[in-house]
């Protein structure tokens, strides 16, 4: 890297997205460890297993019955955090009293779902291969598509993806009747990122708010444009491409990078290469692509301390009801959270300081990208079907 010094000096690393900024220790690398271990990931799964609500035809805890789907399938969540209907909430508010001020809330109705990626219990993304990822894709986007406001700006790209994207039975849902904000589709794998279920899943919030890490980087993103007149992602993108020091992996559609401003050890951000506000305005092939940088971030993870790697990831994109802006403003892109520092048994926990003051880590981006680089796409395990 051109600052070859930062490879050994703390420093502070500033975030564009959100504004914030990061402490870098990468001399603490070579401190001794003798905090809490995790136990690495070796356990057997079955195929199915008789046990499992989101298994084929099993029960779930309500009492439904699973149908007998083939690789997605989403249902509403028996324990969704947010509600469809609930009493009424409307705080007075009065610039003159102090309760009004420093005790604020507003009421948040929603509808959470979990969608199954695999009717095998025992494998992950890191186990299938594009192809398999792809139904995946295709039905977060119809649950996307499905959910956009009536005079949202990619209306009309979501008329045509629902015209496209043959519907799977299994993986389709009625929307709420009433009109929702945001949609936040998330995974958490491993029981280190409390993952309660073994078997492949996401969830999918969908919220009457904006919540607060894709609203801070909309004003983030939005700033960026007014100042240059241009994408801060293209830019990024472009910048990381031409340096290569941060790229893990890229194909025609989208960067793999373990971002400048990476809070968690290995990290990762994949970037669309062009400007895609949301997963509507993906091809066919860039759906693909997508399948695919999915794909090749969940075997390096797997591969690089040859455990079933746990994180959180995440998509970002244009809300779903937003203005003309903020659709134009919104950049595609899917953020993964891993916890492991050292080895499999090896976690980074966000304490004391990173509470109290602001983020840190040790090992640079930089060699968190060369590592990532370097583990391959071929898991050390057999590979799923």
């Amino acid at each position: 890297m051109p600052d070859e010094i930062l490879d050994d000096i703390s420093h502070r690393r500033y975030n564009p997205l959100t504004g914030s900024w990061l402490l870098v220790s990468p001399h603490r690398t070579k401190r001794p460890w003798q905090g809490q271990q995790e136990e690495p990931s070796k356990a057997k799964l079955p195929d199915h297993d008789p046990q499992c609500y989101l298994c084929p035809g099993n029960k779930r805890a309500q009492g439904d019955s699973n149908p007998y789907y083939q690789n997605t399938f989403a249902f509403i969540n028996d324990y969704s955090a947010v509600k469809e209907e609930q009493q009424a909430y409307e705080p007075a508010v009065s610039s003159d009293d102090v309760s009004s001020l420093l005790l604020r809330a507003q009421p948040v109705i929603g509808r959470c779902y979990v969608l199954t990626f695999s009717a095998k219990h025992n494998v992950t993304l890191a186990d299938m291969t594009a192809p398999e990822i792809l139904p995946v894709i295709q039905t977060w986007t119809r649950f996307y598509a499905s959910h956009l406001s009536p005079t949202h700006p990619l209306r009309a790209q979501a008329a045509r993806v629902l015209e496209s994207i043959p519907a799977n039975p299994d993986g389709e849902v009625d929307p709420p009747a009433r009109q929702l904000r945001y949609m936040q589709i998330f995974e958490n794998k491993g029981a280190a990122m409390g993952c309660s279920n073994p078997h492949p899943h996401c969830q999918i919030w969908t919220t009457s708010s904006l919540p607060e890490e894709p609203a801070k980087e909309q004003v983030q993103l939005a700033q960026y444009r007014a100042e240059h007149g241009r994408h801060m992602l293209a830019d990024y993108a472009k910048l990381e491409m031409e340096k290569g020091e941060r790229v893990v992996w890229q194909n025609d559609g989208f960067l793999v990078v373990c971002p400048w401003w990476a809070v968690w050890p290995f990290e990762v951000l994949i970037i669309a290469k062009r400007h895609v506000r949301a997963l509507v305005d993906l091809t066919d092939d860039e759906r693909l692509q997508l399948a695919k940088a999915i794909q090749e971030v969940t075997r390096r993870y797997d591969d690089l301390f040859e455990t079933s790697f746990p994180y959180s990831s995440g998509i970002h994109q244009a809300p779903l009801d937003c203005s003309e802006e903020e659709a134009e403003t919104s950049w595609f892109h899917m953020h993964f959270y891993p916890p492991l520092l050292r080895s499999a048994t090896v976690r980074k926990f966000l304490v004391g300081y990173e509470m109290l003051a602001e983020p840190q880590r040790d090992i640079t981006p930089e060699q968190a990208a060369a590592r990532l680089r370097d583990s391959g796409s071929k898991l050390h395990r057999k590979l799923g079907n």
